[in-house]
């Protein structure tokens, strides 16, 4: 029974109306499946389990009632900074004052909308600055391939409860790269939609909420869900009539860029470089048009976004009272610190290297329908770092292929490209055009059905 945890939302809603499993059912499999793992990922905040099983006894009255809802008794986690009502949201750190949160956000609203049932929160580092688990006030995430490893960032938690099948559907947050290198480190689909797309509150540049999945079409599912509209954000899209579940699409004919070097940054690793040019070769033997797309970020747009960032950062962290600044994980109190000596001018160029990256992203994709990339130069690192290169003056070399489509609100997916020879996922990232969310899915999609298999994934330790 404990295996009915590894389906699919699709096919967990298949079960639901055949009457072959009921919500329950999941659910119980779901919460034995957290028992075996969560003593080793600590992949888990608010945990519910009672909450969850009144959810499923819910929804499995509405199944029997002809009643059912969108995403109806399917399992599900939220990332700690989406709000959830009643519970309180400390942002990865224990510097935060915790009071519970008024109401839900808008992407945890449309889950409990579409009847999902709600496991819990899921982990993340202080104030979600960093691509790993490493946390003031959460217990350290670990990666379920390998448990010396780190899960990712900043939705940590939700890629190792992905991975760990804690339930089919998992919502992240992406401002640098944090749902596309968990997922990608992960073996996870993690779509970060176009700016806009996904209504969320608080909003700022380049933030997004997305999916997190094991199969392209259970993203796609969730898209269809959290893209509806919500007032509480003005900086959302407009409504748009998307066919979400449409994911059949031939790639013979597109034009495919195949960007292996990001211009900076840590190296690309030659394992993941090689399983990048294998997914590329795929969409080529498929017909798609591939062709070498050039490296475009500077040192200048990576520094410039680094010291807006801290001086952003220190802002908050500057004004708490020393009590509780010394409570912030250290590392980014140290890399945040260095924002009170920036000028008015340091942090104004800083800023606009924002518009420095979207324009020279978009004019680099322009001549593609999408482009192929590693999500990471490297696979995962040792779960006690903040980072690949653990140098708090050294933060975001990392994120070299990720963080352009947060600044140009590029569509992006991290999809699982292969293995490296340890055991660790490799992730391809496919971006797109502005606002071609659905064209991203399609490809992704495209990429499961080459790939054949997915990753085997990882069996629960004992304890």
């Amino acid at each position: 029974m404990i295996e009915f945890a590894e389906l699919s939302a699709v096919d967990m809603l298949k079960a639901f109306r055949s009457r072959e499993l009921s919500p329950v059912e999941v659910t119980e499999a779901v919460i034995a499946r957290i028992a075996q793992w969560e003593p080793s990922l600590k992949a888990l905040y608010a945990y519910d389990p009672d909450g969850a099983r009144s959810a499923a006894k819910a929804s499995e009255a509405r199944w029997r009632r002809g009643e059912a809802l969108a995403l109806d008794g399917v399992p599900c986690t939220i990332k700690e900074n989406i709000a959830t009502k009643g519970t309180a949201v400390p942002l990865g750190t224990a510097a935060m004052e915790l009071a519970p949160a008024a109401a839900d956000a808008p992407p945890a609203q449309r889950l409990r909308e579409a009847g999902c049932v709600i496991l819990g929160k899921t982990t993340m580092p202080d104030y979600g600055m960093l691509s790993s688990g490493l946390s003031s006030f959460h217990e350290l995430a670990r990666n379920p391939f390998d448990l010396s490893k780190n899960p990712g960032g900043s939705s940590a938690g939700a890629g190792a409860a992905g991975a760990a099948g804690y339930g089919p559907l998992h919502v992240g947050t992406d401002i640098g790269g944090s749902i596309r290198l968990p997922a990608g480190w992960c073996g996870l689909v993690g779509l970060k939609p176009s700016f806009g797309r996904v209504p969320i509150d608080p909003t700022y540049y380049g933030r997004v909420a997305g999916p997190m999945t094991r199969t392209v079409a259970d993203a796609a599912l969730m898209m269809r869900e959290l893209s509806k509209p919500d007032e509480r954000d003005p900086m959302s899209l407009p409504p748009q009539e998307i066919a979400w579940l449409d994911l059949e699409r031939e790639p013979r004919g597109l034009k495919v860029g195949l960007q292996l070097e990001a211009g900076i940054g840590l190296p690309v690793d030659p394992e993941v470089r090689a399983a990048i040019v294998r997914a590329a070769e795929a969409f080529r033997r498929a017909g798609a048009i591939v062709e070498i797309a050039p490296p475009f970020l500077t040192q200048d747009m990576l520094d410039g976004l680094d010291d807006f960032w801290r001086q952003r950062a220190w802002a908050e962290i500057g004004a708490l009272p020393k009590e509780r600044q010394d409570k912030v994980l250290p590392y980014i109190y140290a890399w945040a610190e260095r924002g009170r000596s920036l000028t008015g001018a340091q942090v104004h160029r800083g800023m606009s290297q924002m518009l420095a990256i979207r324009h020279a992203a978009l004019k680099a994709a322009a001549p593609f329908d999408y482009v192929l990339s590693p999500v990471s130069p490297v696979p995962s690192f040792a779960a006690e770092l903040a980072s690949p290169i653990h140098d708090p003056e050294r933060p975001f070399e990392h994120i070299v292929f990720t963080v352009a489509a947060n600044m140009s609100d590029q569509p992006s997916v991290s999809v699982h490209a292969g293995m490296t020879a340890s055991g660790l996922p490799i992730g391809l990232q496919i971006t797109g055009k502005r606002f071609d969310d659905l064209g991203v899915l399609q490809m992704a999609r495209a990429w499961e059905q080459l790939r054949g298999q997915g990753p085997e994934w990882p069996r629960a330790p004992s304890h």
